[in-house]
């Protein structure tokens, strides 16, 4: 078992984190245990009754926090011609083919969305080692591989997010930050829990969403009460 801090260990003695709170309670109770001295994003995490052994069974999609992330995203597009000055005028902060796959290739990694119109697939295919691990690799079911670009760098801009089930049924993300007022936040937190709701798969049985806690970047968990969500 890791060894705790200080300040972690004194976090715990807060609350009973053995016990389900409702939302309004649950942020509250993250701000008051919150010791980091910055401004921590505030994390969703949530278990799935899935088994995402089975392809049919992965959950994943795209959702649009109503305010935002809190953080500024670093959009890459990868295009050409008339696009590029589409991408551009939508507010992407890189755009390019070969050039940025070179980069990227030498290490480069500056940036928080990859955005692909289709005809670039064979470029951005070549990085799937670099970009999949890293959670960046386009796909066209969530939006990422597309010729209407303007569209996707203004939402990626505006705060949309991707969720994905992991190996062990489980999503994490990030919902905001801790300076977020307590409305803002349960507005964003009810935003995914609905996207992730309304993604479940027809072959999923049983109990959809077994659990969800809410956590800060450095801060104990504390569980959601579902049915106040």
């Amino acid at each position: 078992m890791a060894k705790r801090g200080k300040k972690y260990l004194s976090a715990l003695e807060k609350y009973d984190r053995l016990k389900e709170y409702p939302l309004s309670e649950s942020i509250k109770i993250l701000k008051d245990i919150a010791y980091a001295k910055y401004d921590e994003t505030v994390e969703l995490h949530m278990r799935l009754g899935v088994d995402p052994r089975h392809s049919d069974q992965i959950v994943r999609g795209t959702v649009s926090l109503p305010n935002g992330t809190g953080k500024s995203v670093r959009v890459l597009v990868f295009t050409k011609g008339e696009k590029t000055k589409e991408a551009k005028d939508a507010g992407a902060d890189f755009v390019g083919a070969e050039d940025i796959s070179e980069k990227i290739q030498k290490g480069w990694l500056d940036f928080d969305k990859v955005i692909a119109t289709p005809d670039m697939m064979g470029i951005v295919g070549k990085l799937g080692r670099v970009l999949g691990p890293r959670g960046l690799m386009p796909n066209p079911k969530v939006g990422t591989v597309t010729n209407d670009i303007s569209d996707a760098v203004k939402r990626a801009k505006a705060g949309e997010i991707e969720f994905r089930v992991d190996k062990t049924s489980n999503i994490h993300v990030g919902v905001g930050k801790k300076s977020f007022d307590d409305e803002k936040l349960s507005e964003n937190i009810r935003a995914v829990y609905s996207a992730i709701l309304k993604a479940k798969p027809a072959s999923s049985r049983g109990k959809y969403i077994k659990s969800l806690y809410l956590s800060t970047t450095h801060s104990p968990s504390v569980r959601v009460e579902l049915k106040s969500i």
